[in-house]
């Protein structure tokens, strides 16, 4: 089945039920359903065919949300791009893709200019708002169509829809390739597995909140709601505003949302988090990293036994592991502590070591993983496909260990592991026990080139209030008798804040860049 008809079925069976919500704006789901099937026939007269590519550049609004749809019904590859991207990181987006149009936000003009220069084939730009020269506006392409009935592309379980941009923490970014099979099948197990009842509760009305970006992980969570007929609230992302977003659960008694750990730990910890309303909440859903002890914590004082943890990629979609409430408790012993859950339904997770092998219970190795959620491979990239799929399995590059009941624990990267005096060494040991510290808000330690212990650790921390007393001695000090020595970190650094991608991860490799940039790891130090 072709993806679009998610929302074609929803239209025809809650036509005047609110499908989406934008500030003082509403859709209901036969105006969003008409206006995307406008849009497709818009794209359609651009010459766009089945198959083809459509690169965005935007921000959360309902243009973007309805770029997804059309371009699913009609059978060509959705491409957004995370807003945050730079103009030459946009422009590789577009070449890589092979993207024959480009729909954007007016202001981005320095990134469509960067795309003209990149990819002079590239002729066909679309413009939401003003700003941008030499593009056909995106509300005037639509208004002709509006009452344009079609049937949605026919499509094979295979065939292309989305391009999932991998953040490139290592290298250029490569689209993993997603399909309308593949992703019937996360739509159906999100539900399933995530959100039990979403839309069919008796005496629910469910309301789901995006409040990060829909190019990536907010995007596949609102597959779900469309095919449930649950209507998305939409923020205002130019910035992450605590307060405007407990306003907007409270006011529209939300009962969903999806955030990474960076995110919920800002909510829980907003002042505003004691003052609202948040009763309505049923299912608090975080992935996209791991999450501190402390912040987990912190998060069920807040939230209450609503948090749902999933580990996933963009290349499995976000549907390896599930943690869902009744495995989140607040009392330690009682808590698997650093557990990302249990495999997802259909899914398979196998922990193996360089050679292949699938290792034991309790053993470390690459988590690997295999069932219909696994992308269908990289775009044009046979080397990186014949890297991460082999003998039946995507090999995820994350390191872990699952124990006796299934349950999979995350020790890192394979890129961040250091090795110090030939022992192999796991930041987050470190940071877990750092983030106890009563002044530590937040911690990323990694591993540098040394000479005389080939590499040292080095963790920087972000210091929970304005002028707090800890040192480094402090801090060391503090791991005493908590982990053992030889995973201590050598030195500790103090910045004001560590940087965030545009996924809210926290990114080593540009800690580490700007470790050098800044002085603080010097030659002396194995720079």
């Amino acid at each position: 089945m072709n993806l679009g008809r998610l929302l074609t079925n929803t239209a025809r069976r809650r036509p005047q039920e609110t499908a989406l919500i934008w500030g003082d704006r509403r859709w209901s789901w036969a105006a969003l359903n008409a206006r995307v099937d406008a849009l497709v026939a818009a794209l359609a007269g651009l010459g766009l065919e089945q198959g083809e590519r459509v690169l965005v550049q935007a921000r959360n609004s309902n243009q973007m949300f309805e770029t997804l749809w059309a371009t699913f019904k009609l059978g060509a590859v959705w491409v957004p791009c995370n807003f945050r991207l730079s103009p030459p990181e946009v422009a590789h987006l577009a070449a890589s893709s092979g993207a024959r149009v480009m729909i954007a936000d007016g202001e981005f003009a320095d990134h469509v200019a960067a795309v003209r220069t990149k990819v002079p084939a590239l002729t066909s730009f679309v413009a939401i708002g003003e700003g941008l020269s030499g593009a056909d506006d995106y509300e005037a392409m639509i208004e002709p169509h509006i009452g344009t009935t079609l049937l949605e592309a026919e499509v094979n379980y295979d065939d292309p829809c989305w391009f999932f941009y991998t953040s490139g923490t290592t290298g250029l970014p490569k689209a993993a390739v997603l399909t309308h099979g593949q992703l019937a099948f996360v739509v159906n197990n999100h539900i399933a597995d995530l959100m039990p009842g979403l839309g069919m509760q008796p005496g629910v009305r469910d309301v789901s909140l995006a409040m990060a970006p829909l190019s990536h992980g907010a995007g596949a969570h609102a597959l779900s709601q469309v095919a449930r007929g649950v209507p998305t609230v939409l923020s205002d992302n130019r910035r992450f505003d605590e307060a405007q977003l407990w306003r907007l659960i409270q006011e529209h008694r939300v009962t969903n949302f999806f955030s990474v750990p960076t995110m919920l730990t800002r909510l829980a910890r907003s002042p505003e988090a004691d003052r609202v309303d948040h009763a309505s909440l049923r299912h608090v859903i975080y992935a996209g990293a791991p999450m501190y002890r402390a912040d987990q914590v912190e998060a069920l004082r807040v939230f209450g036994s609503v948090l749902v943890q999933y580990y996933g990629l963009g290349e499995v979609t976000g549907n390896i592991t599930l943690l869902p409430p009744d495995d989140h408790v607040m009392d330690d012993g009682e808590m698997r502590i650093g557990s990302c859950g249990f495999a997802r339904t259909g899914m398979e997770i196998a922990i193996k070591n360089s050679e292949g092998r699938r290792l034991d219970a309790g053993e470390s190795g690459e988590i690997c993983v295999r069932g219909p959620a696994v992308f269908a491979g990289y775009y044009n990239n046979p080397e990186a496909n014949a890297k991460a799929l082999k003998d039946g399995w995507f090999h995820t590059g994350d390191l872990g260990r699952l124990d006796e009941a299934g349950y999979l624990y995350i020790t890192g990267r394979a890129s961040d592991m250091y090795i110090c005096n030939g022992a192999n060494i796991y930041p987050r040991d470190a940071e877990e026990v750092l983030l106890t510290h009563p002044q530590v808000a937040e911690v990323a330690v990694l591993g540098v080139p040394d000479p005389a212990v080939g590499e040292m650790g080095v963790a920087v921390v972000v210091l929970s209030r304005e002028g707090a007393a800890s040192s480094e001695a402090d801090l060391l000090g503090f791991l005493d008798g908590k982990l053992a020595k030889y995973k201590w970190p050598r030195r500790v650094i103090f910045w004001d804040e560590l940087p965030k991608s545009g996924y809210g991860k926290v990114p080593k490799h540009i800690i580490r860049q700007g470790l050098y940039e800044r002085g603080e790891v010097q030659s002396g130090d194995g720079a």
